[in-house]
């Protein structure tokens, strides 16, 4: 069982120190591995990616996942992009279709992520990591073609698999289960996302499609106006669904930390005993 992170470059005003003070202390925390997603919403540029996950394998030796969208991307776009990661020595790549952006030509040459993975198997010898939907792909008209797609995917040389963020571990367990009756053979990763604001929530669901449970509404309805007690109660919630997903044997947890320190810490101390034990 693995415990990773996510974490993004920053945006273009943000301030570039945050990202080195989220790294040193995660670092301490020992992860099986740190993603680092491509650049900002709709960004074109991979230098800082690329920038970003040199360092995470350099300075605090730890393996990184390079993001890597195609949706707007031509094959040698994407063979350059796979020739800097052979010479950085970036052999771990999360192969993704991506959000389309607005007045962005989309891409002739990559329609799936499946056509991705082809493409990287042919062009060097990475390891591809691929998403998946407990709760299905927004484009996904059901399930059934859901699990048909991410199965096409993951054949074409996907050997772990990393899920969208999801508040309902029930979500999750019918997913897995449905992906061991279309023998689907990959490890599969819950990613869990602690919301610490409810702006936050709304709008990252508004985006994906994750759906928010009862159970969930009504802790976002009770304190929303109080920051702390917002904090401490998502931070609770992330800690029983990880301690839920540990009990039923999940293959391993990818904490999206949006590059809070502080909330991956607390989550780390209250779960690491788990993980320790699972090593054991």
């Amino acid at each position: 069982m693995t415990l990773s992170f996510e974490i993004f470059p920053p945006r273009k005003n943000d301030n570039v120190e945050k990202i080195y003070d989220t790294l040193e202390a995660l670092k301490d925390l020992d992860p099986d591995f740190i993603s680092v997603t491509f650049g900002a919403a709709g960004s074109k540029n991979s230098t800082n990616t690329l920038d970003i996950a040199t360092l995470v394998k350099d300075k605090y030796k730890t393996k990184s996942i390079v993001h890597l969208p195609c949706i707007h991307k031509n094959k040698d776009e994407i063979l350059q992009i796979l020739q800097e990661c052979k010479k950085r020595g970036l052999n771990d790549i999360l192969a993704l279709r991506g959000d389309e952006v607005e007045n962005e030509k989309v891409s002739e040459d990559f329609s799936y992520a499946s056509d991705l993975v082809k493409f990287i198997k042919q062009n060097g010898n990475f390891t591809i990591y691929g998403a998946c939907y407990p709760e299905k792909h927004k484009n996904s008209k059901d399930f059934v073609e859901d699990i048909k797609n991410l199965k096409i995917k993951v054949d074409a040389g996907v050997s772990t698999l990393l899920t969208q963020l999801f508040f309902d571990n029930e979500d999750f367990y019918k997913f897995r289960q449905n992906c061991d009756l279309a023998n689907i053979n990959a490890k599969i990763c819950a990613g869990i996302m602690p919301v610490t604001n409810k702006r936050q929530i709304l709008k990252i669901t508004s985006l994906c499609g994750a759906k928010i449970p009862p159970k969930f509404v009504r802790i976002l309805d009770k304190y929303q106006d109080d920051e702390k007690a917002m904090f401490d109660a998502g931070i609770a919630y992330a800690i029983d669904q990880i301690v839920d997903l540990v009990t039923y044997g999940v293959d391993g947890i990818h904490l999206y930390t949006m590059n809070n320190a502080k909330v991956a810490i607390k989550i780390y101390d209250a779960i690491k005993s788990l993980f320790q034990r699972e090593i054991k």
